[in-house]
């Protein structure tokens, strides 16, 4: 008998195999499989996490207008002010020298040369101020008299030659809870003046509102000139000023 073509064993195991893969979709051994398409790695860019979440919400504050978060508002110089309030006797000569009859007189030197910032988080009123100073030029004060203000310029204190006085705020107390915008609040501003290269500490008592991008305040305090290496005037039988005197700064102060 002729033996059919398919009955012998290798052939048979060939076709076996050839069934097998098949059926696993894969392809004889004899066959490389093509090589896998190489693609190409995204470009998608993906975010950051970001720790300073207090500046995210800030900026986003500051985008929407609304309040919130650490502000900062810097002082519109031409709405606001800087004054000295300080008592002056005048004595028996004074007539006879100044034109000024004997007396005492209540002075008020101001300028309007303030400027700084003011930064506080409205999210969060017992958190600490952010950077706060306010600083005014003292060779512009003015007063009812134009030798009492050459005097303070060229004499004495010399603030013609180092004019600047500053205040760095180092913190706050007495602030509500929370913050409600539009609504007055008076608390204290603690810090550091410094005039003439002499720094004193300082509190003053503000009252404040913030309303919108705007921060409208009063703030007042009192203090010594010789707290300040600066001595009182004192012209025998003719002028004296009180060693103790007044600041109150009136400020306007943006958002930016």
């Amino acid at each position: 008998m002729k033996r059919s073509r398919f009955s012998h064993p290798a052939v048979l195991i060939l076709i076996l195999v050839t069934l097998i893969l098949a059926a696993c979709g894969g392809t004889p051994a004899a066959e490389e499989p093509a090589a896998a398409a190489t693609i190409p790695p995204t470009k998608t860019r993906i975010p950051l996490p970001t720790n300073d979440a207090a500046a995210q919400t800030a900026e986003e504050n500051a985008e929407s207008g609304q309040p919130g978060g650490m502000r900062t508002f810097t002082i519109v110089p031409e709405q606001s002010s800087a004054s000295y309030l300080v008592d002056e006797e005048f004595l028996q000569d004074a007539l006879g020298k100044l034109g000024i009859d004997a007396g005492e007189v209540d002075v008020v030197g101001t300028t309007e040369n303030v400027s700084g910032q003011i930064q506080i988080n409205l999210d969060d009123l017992a958190a600490p101020l952010g950077d706060t100073t306010i600083t005014a030029d003292l060779s512009t004060l003015k007063t009812d008299q134009d030798r009492r203000d050459q005097w303070i310029q060229e004499n004495g204190p010399r603030f013609s030659s180092d004019p600047l006085a500053s205040f760095t705020a180092t913190g706050v107390e007495g602030l509500p809870d929370a913050f409600t915008a539009g609504e007055e609040v008076q608390f204290q501003l603690l810090g550091d003046l410094t005039v003439r290269g002499v720094s004193a500490p300082l509190v003053f008592d503000v009252t404040a509102v913030v309303e919108g991008d705007t921060l409208t305040g009063t703030a007042a305090t009192r203090l010594l000139m010789s707290d300040l290496g600066i001595d009182p005037p004192n012209f025998a039988r003719t002028l004296s000023v009180a060693d103790e005197f007044g600041i109150r700064v009136n400020l306007v102060a943006r958002e930016q």
